[in-house]
Parts: C-alpha cells; sequence; structure tokens
C-alpha cells in the first residue's frame, strides 16, 4: 500500500451509515455539519438500487442532511454509464422507483440483463426470464452483490443471492459494478483530484465498504450501525483501520486524528 498522505476527502455510505430507511443515525446530522467545517471533501457512495438518486435525495433532505445531487455517487450510475459504454440493451431487473435513473435507455427485445435489488420482481417468472437470455449469451451486470442489507423490520436479502443463482444457472460471471469493486471507488473519487492514499471510507458493511475502499489504498472507518454483526471486522484482511459506534464517533476519530 502506498504512504499515507493527508487527508482531502472522506467518502460516507448512506443506508446504514447516515440513515436506517426513514431514520437518521443519532447525532448524524450534526456529524456531518462538523466535518463540512473542516477542509476535506465529502462525497456519498452507495449500493442502494431501491430508488432513483433524486428520491433519494429527498428522503435525504426530509431527515436533515445537507446533501447535494453532485454529491452524491450510487451504483445505479455506474451500471447506466456501463450499459451506454457496451451499447446494449437492458432487461432491468431493478426496483421500480429506480427506473428513473435509467431513462433514455432502450430495453425492447433485451440484449442483457441488469439486476439490482427488486424485491417485487424476484419471482420465479421474471428470473427465469432473465435466466433465459443469459444463456442466448446476455451479459449479466450486477449493480452489486450485496448478501443482505439492513430495514427497520431488520436484515433483508440482497441481491446478492439472486446474482449468484442466474450465475450458477448459465454457469456465467456477471459484471459487477457498485462496492466493493475497485472502479467504483476509483469513479467516486474521480473529480476531486484526491487519490485513494489521501481518502477515508466510512460504512456498514465491512465487505463491501471497508474492504473494497482498502483494496484500493484508502483507510476504512467500520461503524457498528445498520447491517453490523458482531465480529463483522474479522471477515476482511487486512482488518478496518477503525471500528467505532457509529458515524458521529468515526467523525470524532477524524478530527482528532486525521486532520
Amino acid at each position: 500500500m502506498a504512504a499515507r498522505r493527508a487527508l482531502k476527502a472522506v467518502l460516507v455510505d448512506l443506508n446504514g451509515t447516515l440513515h436506517i430507511e426513514d431514520a437518521a443515525v443519532p447525532g448524524a446530522q450534526e456529524a456531518l455539519k462538523r466535518l463540512r467545517g473542516t477542509s476535506v471533501m465529502v462525497r456519498f457512495v452507495t449500493n442502494t438500487t431501491k430508488e432513483s438518486k433524486k428520491d433519494l435525495l429527498e428522503r435525504l433532505k426530509k431527515l436533515e442532511f445537507d446533501i447535494s445531487e453532485d454529491e452524491i455517487f450510487t451504483s445505479l450510475t455506474a451500471a447506466r454509464n456501463l450499459v451506454e459504454q457496451k451499447q446494449v440493451r437492458p432487461m432491468l431487473l431493478v426496483d421500480d422507483r429506480a427506473l428513473p435513473d435509467f431513462k433514455g435507455i432502450q430495453t425492447s427485445d433485451p440484449n442483457a440483463v441488469v439486476i439490482g435489488l427488486a424485491p417485487e420482481h424476484f419471482h420465479y417468472q421474471m428470473l427465469n426470464q432473465a435466466f433465459r437470455l443469459l444463456l442466448d449469451g446476455a451479459p449479466l451486470i450486477a449493480i452489486h452483490k450485496a448478501r443482505y442489507y439492513k430495514r427497520k423490520d431488520g436484515l433483508a436479502l440482497g441481491p446478492g443471492p439472486f446474482v449468484t443463482a442466474l450465475e450458477y444457472a448459465t454457469d456465467t460471471k456477471a459484471t459487477v459494478v457498485g462496492k466493493p469493486e475497485k472502479t467504483f471507488f476509483l469513479e467516486a473519487l474521480r473529480g476531486t483530484g484526491c487519490d485513494p492514499e489521501e481518502a477515508v471510507m466510512i460504512g456498514d458493511d465491512c465487505r463491501d465498504d471497508v474492504g473494497g475502499a482498502q483494496n484500493v489504498g484508502m483507510l476504512g472507518i467500520l461503524v457498528k450501525t445498520g447491517k453490523y454483526r458482531a465480529t463483522d471486522e474479522e471477515k476482511i484482511n487486512p482488518p478496518p483501520y477503525l471500528t467505532c459506534e457509529s458515524f458521529p464517533h468515526a467523525v470524532d476519530h477524524i478530527l482528532q486524528h486525521l486532520l
């Protein structure tokens, strides 16, 4: 890993770190204000595929977070970019609320499959349609492969198990565009003028947030909110740079030790 340099950017996960669905993590709004009072750039990176960036921004504003649209980098954005690069017509196996982020993309007579978190569409008929397209040679694009995520009523299956089922059934491998892919973190940093060695990632997913960030040279801070479960920090090597109770505690550490 390259030598550490002065901290210039902080990447922050959203659901599970700043909020859980429609409830903010206690103290997160004030902590974000304190972080913004420093010289570091703040960006928000999320694998959320249940809603468009516009809907996500509205949710955050209702929770009184001071965040602008151009500060958010989503796996939906990364997936759309890849679809445009490949010039394919995707079957969009995503939540209906995420469809606005694919506006203008040709989807008739599909020759590719894009899969995100789509609980209402994860049924036999729809998955079998995707299966048949893949058998005919269509590429499989996974917005991300998270195993599970945190809802108000508890942990819930993420898209990962369904992506893996399609991979297994068709003997193919998905192209994954969201966290923990290196390209996702590098794209999120693009435009900040910062190298990974000048950035920190804060998130509740040990593998996708912290492990992915550390694999590109960033420091990773794991918070014990959202999907965190005891001993998660033991699931990656090297372990997180820091494990702390919540986003406000992570900000405290950054202000006291990294600036």
